[in-house]
């Protein structure tokens, strides 16, 4: 079977994704669509501030559909990405963490990219935003084009359909108005002049909109009358408008946006219509939440950035974050790192042995765009912060040698992956474990389980592998009457590691060392 044959009964959500879209685009060419014509994805940016982790998370995922597109369809369309910057809204506030921030007072409500930079190192401060932007995306290898509004205004790329727009203009009405409040539908207009007097992005009512000279009148800021042609960036369009606008004049078929965007879409869709073309397929997604299930907000700073992640895991672990249950609300704090970071060895280490079908539900397969790296690490992220508490590790160097009891031939060269594990699992331990650690002293029949099981480890003469010594460890449970076993498992780990919760203990001492592990439990049992 082909890739293509197995990817049109896929049922991993950027397949189902890539389905519909080929059914649109066959849909549009039955409708005198170019056969040659790309397929446009597209996502937007808001560049008043830095890129954050819903940026990352929209780029991602768009990219996981335009990968399985590309497979369901073995290549026969060419496809991109646009990622837009929209640099021409005005300056709505000024930015606490900019230097000197009242130079910029003067500047606000001014398109983005006629505001000066701050840092004094690009020709405005959204340039310098965008440049921002470019280089982040440009660290994940993300395949994309950059496009800027402001060009996309000033350049003529959207005079058509300002001109459109002009022409069918109350159509457009027709549909904005009933979204809107009574003293805000008394003034306003889709069209928004920059000023010629102070250069400010202006929210006024029009005295006229001729549609034949594709024009605008209206007062300026010292009640002047003018007039300004809607094309060559003279204006822009209101955010919901210019969301429709820049679907029609693209050509987009297909975009993701988040929940909050939901109650809009209609509106968005009605007004590429009304310009005289189809909307793309759009995907929502839900929002991430923080660990009291509260909406993750940049203001509040109540989540994880993307940096911050990165600190602590690989870039792989957050796109798997990013492909599981997209239209789940999920909580993003520090605790999901480790087990994210798991899951990812885990659907890494499974592919190689999967069925060509299989391989295609597995995320894997998403994250590195159907071509997944071969090598896993052998070693668990939970397993190796449990080695640095156990070891009390602060270097590399420390765990390696514990991992080569484990894998004899193993070193940072040839286990990649595992090496930076090693290196986030002991920032990890150091920001997020430790402190959070709490020793217990156990009851006499925990004490005495553990003293039988160090003594049981002293004489120890069996075969050096986890599941040999997990069975040492289950003896002693049954044997001191543990039911269920897991409270057993529950005492190791809060009295000798201060946790509720741990590794597979038996891997766990192949790892750290029958002596080291006797020593441990009898260093907890004489803890205070």
């Amino acid at each position: 079977m082909t890739i293509q044959t197995i990817a049109a009964e896929a049922k991993a959500w950027p397949f189902e994704q890539a389905r519909e879209l080929l059914r649109r685009i066959e849909t549009l060419e039955g409708k005198g669509r170019a056969k040659d014509a790309p397929v446009v994805f597209e996502t937007g940016y808001g560049p008043s501030g830095l890129p954050h982790i819903g940026t990352f998370g929209e780029v991602v995922r768009t990219t996981m559909v335009r990968k399985a597109f590309e497979a369901l369809t073995g290549g026969a369309y060419a496809t991109k990405l646009i990622c837009v910057s929209d640099d021409m809204d005005g300056m709505r506030k000024v930015p606490d963490t900019v230097p000197n921030p009242g130079s910029l007072q003067e500047h606000l409500q001014r398109p983005l990219t006629d505001v000066p930079d701050p840092f004094g190192t690009h020709e405005s401060y959204g340039h310098n935003m965008n440049a921002r932007l470019r280089a982040f995306l440009d660290s994940f290898g993300f395949e994309y084009e950059f496009a800027s509004a402001t060009e996309l205004y000033r350049s003529g790329a959207y005079d058509e359909m300002l001109k459109r727009a002009a022409e069918r203009y109350d159509d457009i009405m027709k549909v904005m108005l009933p979204t809107l409040g009574d003293e805000r539908r008394a003034t306003y207009s889709p069209f928004l002049p920059i000023s010629p007097s102070t250069g400010r992005v202006l929210y006024v009512p029009m005295q006229h909109v001729d549609a034949k000279a594709g024009t605008v009148t209206f007062l300026d800021e010292d009640d002047s009358e003018v007039t300004l042609p809607v094309t060559g960036g003279s204006v822009k369009l209101q955010w919901k408008p210019d969301f429709g606008m820049r679907w029609a004049a693209l050509g987009v078929d297909f975009e993701m946006f988040g929940k909050d965007h939901q109650a809009n879409a209609p509106v968005y869709s009605k007004i590429c219509r009304i310009l005289g073309a189809e909307p793309p397929q759009q995907y929502v997604y839900e929002l991430f939440l923080d660990e009291k299930g509260e909406k993750i907000s940049k203001t509040k700073g109540n989540g994880i950035s993307v940096e911050q992640w990165l600190e602590y895991a690989p870039q792989e672990s957050l796109s798997l974050y990013q492909f599981q249950k997209p239209r789940a609300a999920k909580k993003l704090y520090f605790d999901v790192i480790p087990k994210a970071v798991d899951e990812y060895i885990t659907f890494l280490g499974k592919y190689g042995e999967e069925e060509a079908a299989a391989q295609l539900e597995n995320p894997v397969w998403h994250i590195h765009g159907g071509a997944p790296p071969e090598r896993t690490s052998p070693v668990s992220f939970a397993m190796l912060l449990n080695l640095v508490s156990a070891a009390n590790a602060h270097t590399k160097d420390v765990l390696w040698g514990f991992i080569r009891r484990e894998a004899p031939d193993a070193t940072p060269e040839s286990e990649p992956l595992l090496d930076r594990l090693v290196g986030f699992a002991l920032k990890y331990y150091e920001d997020f474990v430790k402190p959070a650690k709490t020793y217990r002293a156990p009851d006499a029949k925990e004490r005495a389980a553990l003293e039988d099981l160090a003594g049981r480890l002293d004489g120890y003469d069996g075969a050096l592998e986890g599941e040999a010594l997990q069975t040492v460890v289950f003896a002693v449970g049954k044997d001191h009457e543990f039911e269920p076993l897991r409270d057993w498992f529950k005492a190791i780990y809060e009295v000798c590691l201060g946790q509720s919760q741990g590794p597979r203990f038996g891997s766990f001492i192949a790892l750290f060392g029958v002596a080291e592990t006797a020593a441990m439990i009898r260093e907890a049992l004489a803890r205070d």
